[in-house]
């Protein structure tokens, strides 16, 4: 009988562990999000966040852009010119930026650049006490720790992407008009054409909502952490995880909603 039970008690466990933790996040993030709210507002704390999260993620990012770009445009060249649509290059390369792969790579690059950098940092304060210390200064953690840091990754990450978007549309007018031979004038008026402001939107709106999730990813995991360097580590890792792998799945809610 205990062949049959022992695995069903295990399933019911593991599902019972997840949805106390969604719980735990879902309050986390009340916690923090009443910190917009409610002063004190530590606005040092902000700049700081935002520099963290934007300005020492722009190189990684760029870089990113940059190179999707240009391989997006040779890709597509390789298989649409196969079908003599090669004219479509511009439309394809744009598009795909500016909805998806902008916000989608950002998104990824910051996770693992900038969400394991304050799960860490968060960690190592959980660890040497230096959060129960602030309660006992009186001084709210959520407010002081978590909150600057939930609005930074929210504004943050869409000027990252809109430098991306640019960066991405750059590489692949470069390899089109250099290496493709397209004519530059035609191929930015394609690019022009069929660029809308829905498409840019979508992709600005997903950037916000990534950039959330993954400050609040590092913040809930670093705040959490337990057992001294070897529990910051396992904190830095599930923040990272966890981060992309919502990325992944709020990009296709997302999509629906904004195609469907």
């Amino acid at each position: 009988m205990n062949l049959v039970l022992d695995p069903i008690a295990a399933l019911g466990r593991l599902a019972l562990g997840f949805v106390i933790m969604l719980g735990e996040l879902a309050l986390f993030a009340a916690a923090g999000l009443s910190g917009l709210v409610r002063p004190p507002f530590h606005l040092r704390n902000f700049g700081r966040a935002l520099m963290e999260i934007g300005y020492s993620s722009l190189p990684v990012v760029a870089l990113t852009a940059v190179f999707t770009g240009m391989v997006l445009a040779l890709q597509s060249y390789v298989g649409f010119s196969r079908f003599d649509s090669s004219s479509v290059i511009a439309s394809v390369v744009v598009l795909s930026l500016t909805r998806e792969l902008g916000p989608v790579l950002a998104g990824l690059m910051v996770a693992g650049r900038a969400g394991s950098a304050i799960a860490a940092e968060m960690g190592t304060m959980r660890v040497t006490d230096q959060i129960d210390a602030l309660t006992t200064l009186a001084t709210d953690p959520m407010r002081y720790l978590v909150t600057p840091r939930l609005l930074a990754g929210v504004i943050a990450l869409p000027l990252l992407v809109v430098i991306a978007d640019i960066l991405g549309v750059a590489g692949g007018f470069l390899v089109s008009t250099v290496r493709l031979g397209f004519e530059p004038n035609a191929y930015l008026r394609d690019t022009v054409n069929y660029l809308h402001s829905n498409d840019v939107v979508s992709g600005l709106v997903k950037a916000a909502v990534f950039g959330f999730v993954i400050a609040l990813m590092g913040c809930f995991h670093g705040y959490r952490s337990r057992g001294g360097a070897q529990g910051v580590g396992g904190a830095t890792t599930a923040a990272v995880v966890s981060a992309s792998v919502l990325i992944l799945a709020l990009d296709y809610l997302m999509t629906q909603a904004f195609f469907s």
